[in-house]
């Protein structure tokens, strides 16, 4: 398996994933907004906006191990 990548981080911009991260925990069901990049710090961020929710967040890619595509379409029509 892949790490995640600023290429990945790409191609999942507009879509809901679950992020999981490096140290084991999981962000469930967020949207990747946008890719910021931090000059100083040589590193590049990910915005995501949670699901039902108008804030957003920033998480490192360092810190993301991988993400897994989410199905609206399934999830809606369930509940």
């Amino acid at each position: 398996m892949e790490g995640f990548s600023l290429n990945t981080a790409r191609s999942f911009l507009g879509r809901n994933v679950n992020l999981h991260l490096k140290d084991g925990s999981v962000i469930i069901n967020v949207q990747l907004a946008g890719i910021m990049k931090d000059e100083f710090r040589r590193e590049n961020f990910v915005t995501c906006v949670p699901y039902g929710n108008r804030t957003t967040m920033r998480i490192s890619i360092k810190n993301i191990a991988w993400a897994e595509l989410l199905n609206l379409n399934l999830i809606l029509a369930s509940g």
